[in-house]
């Protein structure tokens, strides 16, 4: 049994790896099809050893300290740049940072995520019409009971060379943060004065 359990372990371990090179290298941002395709790739059918959601978020920020250290802190900082900018531009919906590039584990194809709170959907849109900034509006699904997902509007706008979408939540949704799709736990937001402070650090979280 124990040679069984440590070979389940380097297995889960190396199907992480694959999946967080997936997601890093190809731009997959889906965590179960990372999952699946790593399996395909190695041949592994028994979904049993397949890696949680957190295992494949250590593998990607260990991915990045091993393959990319440098390029990836520029990377982020940049990315967390312009997401202070879409905040400042957002800043009567009192943005929240949120996902990968609150965690440091966004990729060169990660989108910045922002959640937004507005009385209603349209001011979101009609303030980025005022600024003649194009956007469009989507979904997005988000766990605020552990069971149950729900959709709220998003609007998807660009700053610069990166794409944002903002989730935009009733006025008081700021008081609940969704479950994280990561980890099962309430999502941590920042504010565009903690990711300043991110950026002035120097800083990643998942450090």
């Amino acid at each position: 049994m124990g040679r069984l359990s440590v070979r389940g372990d380097l297995l889960r371990r190396a199907l992480a790896q694959e999946a967080a090179r997936i997601i890093v290298d190809h731009g997959v941002d889906d965590y179960l099809v990372a999952k699946r395709k790593a399996a395909e790739r190695m041949g592994v059918t028994d979904h049993a050893v397949l890696p949680k959601n957190t295992e494949i978020e250590r593998a990607i920020a260990e991915h990045h300290r091993l393959f990319s250290s440098q390029s990836h802190a520029g990377e982020l900082a940049e990315l967390r740049r312009h997401a202070v900018a879409a905040m400042k531009l957002l800043g009567r919906f009192e943005p929240r940072l949120v996902g990968p590039v609150l965690a440091g584990t966004a990729t060169p194809h990660t989108d910045i995520v922002l959640h937004v709170f507005a009385d209603t959907p349209e001011a979101v849109g009609l303030l980025l019409l005022d600024q003649h900034v194009r956007h469009r509006v989507s979904q997005r699904r988000v766990k605020l009971l552990r069971n149950e997902s729900q959709a709220f509007p998003s609007v998807r706008f660009a700053i610069g060379d990166y794409d944002v979408e903002a989730i935009v939540f009733p006025r008081d949704g700021i008081r609940q943060s969704p479950f994280s799709p990561i980890d099962g736990k309430p999502m941590r937001r920042a504010t565009r004065e903690e990711v300043v402070a991110l950026l002035d650090d120097g800083a990643s979280l998942t450090s």
